[in-house]
């Protein structure tokens, strides 16, 4: 596993393929496992790298709690897709005979895996025993761009690029707002319990080289 070099636009790239279907690197909310992955990178992606720079910025509001994130911190390469080379740096060599001798963070990360993996079983088994009601919400999303030189058809595909458990995007078209600027209206639909108008319009933002202001134009459940 791991995503290489991320220093290097090789590892950026495999970063960015990684999420392009993810917000964290493992499962749905942030914790030690993003932490880990963006100490490794030096500055934020480029705009290429949408998906990579849409996570980045989105981690980087959580520095000031990373701390107390979820979860437990890693070597860089246990993350990410199988078969990239690892090529960050090593610990120590006496970091290495210490772990050896001990023993004690592979039999805490085994424990705590097993705890996660009945925990899953037990929510899936209780879940499958109770159907529930999801409610759910049609949004409609206007998207300001900084300007009439702004590439629309980028700022589509960076808000399209955002990718979360119970978002559905859907049509979107440009509208003109004056002065030969026009705007992305973009509808979607959410899961209430799972989605939040507060999450997309952080994400949203966050593509800063081409977002100016971001409204919610309307609100529906259905």
């Amino acid at each position: 596993m791991g995503f290489g070099d991320l220093k290097t636009p090789g590892g950026l790239k495999v970063l960015n393929d990684f999420l392009a279907d993810k917000s964290y690197i493992e499962g749905w909310v942030p914790s030690q496992a993003d932490v880990a992955v963006f100490d490794a990178i030096p500055s934020a992606p480029s705009t290429v790298q949408c998906h990579a720079l849409r996570w980045y910025n989105h981690i980087k509001s959580f520095q000031n709690q990373k701390d107390s994130l979820p979860g437990i911190k890693k070597p860089l390469g246990q993350y990410g897709p199988s078969g990239v080379a690892d090529n960050t740096a090593a610990d120590s060599k006496d970091d290495d005979d210490d772990m050896d001798l001990f023993g004690s963070d592979d039999e805490e990360d085994a424990e705590a895996e097993r705890l996660k993996e009945e925990r899953i079983a037990a929510y899936a088994a209780k879940k499958s025993k109770k159907p529930t009601l999801i409610a759910k919400s049609s949004i409609l999303l206007d998207v300001k761009p900084w300007d009439d030189e702004t590439d629309m058809a980028k700022l589509e595909e960076c808000v399209r690029s955002i990718s979360m458990d119970g978002l559905l995007w859907g049509q979107s078209k440009l509208v003109p707002v004056g002065y030969g600027i026009k705007k992305l209206q973009i509808g979607c639909v959410v899961e209430d319990d799972k989605v939040g108008t507060d999450q997309l319009e952080e994400q949203i933002t966050a593509f800063e080289d081409y977002v100016q202001s971001m409204d919610v134009a309307a609100f529906n459940k259905i």
